[in-house]
C-alpha cells in the first residue's frame, strides 16, 4: 500500500477538508403565474400552479 513521502501541511489539509461543507445556491424558475420565484420541477407554493394547472392548494395567507 502507498505511503506519503511527505507529510501533509494543516493548510492543504484543512484546504482539501472544506471542499465538505461548500453550500451550492440552488437555481431558482419563476412562476408562470404569479412571477413568485420557485424551484424548478415543483409547484410554485405561493399559487400552487405546476404545469398549467393547480397541482396543489395554495399557501392561506391570513393570519
Amino acid at each position: 500500500m502507498p505511503v506519503p513521502k511527505k507529510k501533509t501541511s494543516k493548510s492543504q489539509r484543512d484546504m482539501r477538508r472544506s471542499q465538505h461543507d461548500k453550500v451550492e445556491l440552488r437555481s431558482l424558475a419563476s412562476c408562470s403565474r404569479c412571477g413568485e420565484p420557485r424551484l424548478p420541477h415543483r409547484a410554485c407554493p405561493k399559487c400552487g400552479f405546476y404545469r398549467d394547472r393547480i397541482a396543489v392548494a395554495p399557501e392561506p395567507t391570513g393570519a
